[in-house]
């Protein structure tokens, strides 16, 4: 656990100062390693034997995606999208003459490594690239932060019913409801920081709305990927992260929460 508070204590402040202070191409360039290391972990996890030209193209497929965003055009991700299912299927197609076939589990592994998850975390400079992107983009990092906190603690020192023993042994029904509270209470007080300190127009009633369903997403990632992790037989993604694991281990529930909260603020406003 000390490992766990130590890494937050200086990592939290860091990542405070890339979303809310340095320019979007510092947030895209993050977003990329992180989703070129994902890519790594993932393929580690859930794939059998791959080519070195597959991995290598996965992982470059999976950094570039969150860097279109910064050239604007929509086309951008999918072009990047298209020439690596092309490349992909194209290598598929001759292993599989030469009777060296790659499995299915191997190709839609790929796919999610390389597009679907940087496709997800990457709206986290779609956030940052909109009107008050600076406060917006904070959004999913305070839901998802603050809900795995309060569950974690939740569930340590309250934990009693688990909900989900053979997926997550360690989750609780105190865990997810303290991580709801917490999550949900951490958004409302950064709401009224907000309408305290900027111009900003905060829509509570919609804000809560955001920190509800931001934390029931965020429970329900964090399961998602250690679903994946019992279906492939590993404990953690990685050891990048003293105390959390891997970078898919730490941004698990982000890639499920950062997409929510900017669909979100596309239909229905709750600041400005």
């Amino acid at each position: 656990m000390k490992a766990r508070i130590l890494v937050a204590a200086v990592a939290v402040p860091v990542l405070f100062v890339i979303l809310f202070f340095l320019p979007p191409v510092v947030l895209a360039v993050v977003t990329a390693a992180l989703c070129a290391v994902a890519a790594v972990e993932f393929m580690r996890a859930a794939c059998g034997e791959l080519s070195a030209s597959v991995r290598y193209t996965t992982v470059a497929a999976a950094a570039l995606m969150p860097l279109t965003r910064l050239t604007g055009n929509a086309g951008a991700p999918i072009l990047v999208g298209l020439v690596y299912l092309l490349t992909l299927f194209a290598v598929a197609v001759f292993r599989y003459e030469r009777e060296q076939s790659v499995s299915v589990r191997n190709l839609l592994s790929c796919v999610f490594a390389a597009i679907v998850y940087p496709t997800l975390l990457g709206t986290l400079n779609g956030l940052k690239a909109m009107e008050n992107g600076r406060l917006l983009v904070l959004l999913p990092i305070i839901i998802t932060f603050c809900c795995d906190s309060a569950a974690y603690f939740s569930g340590v020192y309250l934990g009693r019913k688990k909900v989900t023993p053979l997926v997550s042994p360690h989750k609780s029904l105190e865990g997810f409801l303290g991580g709801l509270v917490g999550g949900v209470a951490c958004v409302m007080i950064y709401g009224l920081i907000v309408t305290l300190a900027s111009q900003v127009t905060v829509r509570f009633g919609l804000l809560a709305a955001y920190a509800v369903l931001g934390c029931l997403a965020c429970e329900l990632g964090d399961l998602a990927f250690s679903l994946i992790k019992r279906l492939c037989g590993v404990k953690d993604y990685g050891r990048l992260i003293p105390g959390h694991g891997g970078v898919l281990d730490r941004f698990d529930s982000m890639s499920f929460v950062a997409p929510l909260v900017y669909a979100l603020v596309l239909l229905i406003p709750a600041m400005g």
